[in-house]
């Protein structure tokens, strides 16, 4: 058990109305923030890497969009995935996590191999693998992946049409053990969307989450946004496991409603990485990391929290 360090909060745990429905249908699409963007990354910051970058092949990002622009909220930033990394490591960035996932079968290799691609021609990218859950041959799929040097595993619950504990999901829990790749999942139930297959109020909480983090102990579990929106079991998660990490993307951009949830950032500062979800956002590229850097954070924390943790899940250092 790890005790966080520092007092309750009183803006970390977010009622769960606020959070709730962030695509619910009277409220989709959200409107763009117009908010202001910076040319760079400021030089007081210490190395940053953007653990939640988004690559796919151009006609996978036009169809993305326009789900986006119906259900969730305006794309700022159209930009296809050699665009994306320029865009980010021209700015300041250090390197970047590259994420994609497959919606149906026979997708995902493909999709690896444009990722394996992107990272041969620019060695600043840490591409991830994905595959589908349950879909014939994702052993070797997998196995195809990190033979090509892809780092880690993104799945996406939602998308996807899974839980995290069913047993379609053993063999990709297996290959991430066995190849030591970290495992990305999107097991948070926001953002809900009645445009998606699934319901990931159904689908996902952190209560299948810990069946997983318990059955596979040597698995390296990510789960994006924070956990949105149980924000307060994720902490308790952090806590008890030595085998879970979180990423702050979207969660700590104060676009949704209600407050940011602070407290997790604190309660084990080594386990909490920064991401972004570009190109995939309706405010500036930087909105997120610059209320990251104005919280007082001590150097080392802030550090960690948007380089180290990163370095150290993906053996980059």
């Amino acid at each position: 058990m790890h005790d966080c360090p520092l007092p309750c909060l009183a803006d970390h745990a977010p009622p769960k109305e606020a959070f709730g429905g962030w695509l619910s249908a009277d409220r989709a699409p959200l409107p763009a923030a117009n908010d202001e963007e910076g040319e760079r990354l400021s030089s007081s910051l210490p190395e940053v890497i953007d653990a939640h970058v988004h690559l796919f092949p151009d006609p996978v990002f036009v169809a993305l969009w326009r789900w986006f622009e119906q259900y969730g909220w305006p794309i700022r930033y159209k930009l296809m995935a050699r665009d994306v990394v320029r865009f980010l490591l021209s700015r300041g960035v250090s390197r970047i996590v590259a994420l994609h996932y497959a919606h149906k079968p026979g997708m995902a290799r493909a999709l690896n191999q444009f990722v394996a691609g992107l990272c041969q021609e620019e060695p600043r990218i840490l591409g991830l693998a994905t595959v589908l859950p349950g879909e014939p041959g994702a052993k070797e799929i997998l196995a195809e992946a990190f033979g090509m040097g892809l780092r880690g595993v993104k799945l996406h619950c939602h998308v996807q049409c899974f839980s995290p504990d069913e047993e379609s999901l053993h063999d990709v829990y297996e290959a991430c053990v066995r190849a030591n790749r970290p495992l990305v999942v999107h097991a948070g139930r926001e953002p809900k969307s009645p445009a998606y297959k699934c319901d990931p109020y159904v689908l996902c909480s952190a209560e299948r989450v810990e069946r997983v983090l318990a059955e596979y102990p040597g698995l390296k579990l990510c789960v994006p946004h924070l956990g949105a929106d149980e924000f307060d079991a994720y902490e308790r998660l952090l806590e008890r496991y030595d085998n879970l990490w979180l990423d702050t993307t979207m969660a700590m951009a104060e676009y949704f409603t209600g407050p940011a949830p602070l407290r997790l950032l604190h309660c084990r500062p080594e386990r909490v990485l920064y991401g972004s979800d570009f190109p995939n956002v309706p405010y500036a590229w930087d909105r997120e990391i610059k209320r990251l850097a104005a919280l007082g954070m001590r150097e080392e924390a802030l550090a960690a929290l948007v380089g180290g943790n990163a370095k150290r899940l993906y053996g980059s250092e």
